[in-house]
This record gives structure tokens, sequence and C-alpha cells, in this order.
């Protein structure tokens, strides 16, 4: 990867941590999460930092190089969630028991849909 360790370190502190599209926390982890550009690389994405996000690598790779999704409410096709742009408590909510994430707005459920954040084998 060619970002320097100084970025993905402000990266990891600025993400507190933690996926920023499931927050899965990486003490979680049996290895270090993962640098994802927010906009792929392969779609004119830099290694700028406002680029960058921590992610789990199951995220990474169902974020791919995707900026789009489904929502599945409506069908229609929308922006995938930025955590540089959007903060993620005023999009999204847990179930009641903490185990499955809620999408509030049609980019969250088409986020929500094309990272499969609630697929029951990931618990």
């Amino acid at each position: 990867m060619t970002i320097p360790n100084t970025i993905q370190e402000f990266v990891r502190q600025r993400a507190d941590f933690r996926c920023e599209y499931c927050h899965y926390p990486e003490f979680l982890s049996t290895s270090p999460l993962t640098i994802d550009h927010i906009m792929p690389k392969s779609l004119g994405g830099s290694d700028d930092a406002d680029n960058l996000a921590l992610a789990c690598r199951r995220c990474n790779e169902r974020h791919y190089n995707f900026i789009i999704g489904i929502d599945p409410q409506t069908q229609q096709e929308v922006s995938l969630f930025n955590p540089r742009q959007q903060n993620w408590s005023e999009h999204f909510i847990w179930t009641a028991d903490g185990t499955k994430m809620i999408g509030i707005t049609p980019t969250d459920r088409a986020t929500c849909n094309r990272l499969d954040l609630n697929d029951e084998r990931r618990a």
C-alpha cells in the first residue's frame, strides 16, 4: 500500500480503532483493520486522508469499488454511506438486542445491503 504509515495511523485514530462502516472494534479482530478508499482509486479516488476510512476486512472487500448501491425499500440507486461526509450515528441505529444495524435513509439501507452488514454468518 502506498499510504504512508503516518496517514494510516491518523486514519486509525480518527476512527477510534473500529470499522467506520459496521463499527467492529479492532481489539476483537485477529488482524489489524484495513484502510479503505471511500472513492476507489479505480474511479479516481486518492490516498488523501479525506478519502480514507478504517474498515474491517469484510466491509473493505464488500465495498470493493462500489460507490452506489440499491435501496432495498425503494429499489433506487443511491450513493453509499461516506464516513467523511456523514455521521454514523445520524444514519444507522442498532436493533434493541444490538445485533443488527438499521439504515435510516435510502443511502444507509443501500450501504447495509451492499456491505451485507446484517449477514447472520457475521456474528
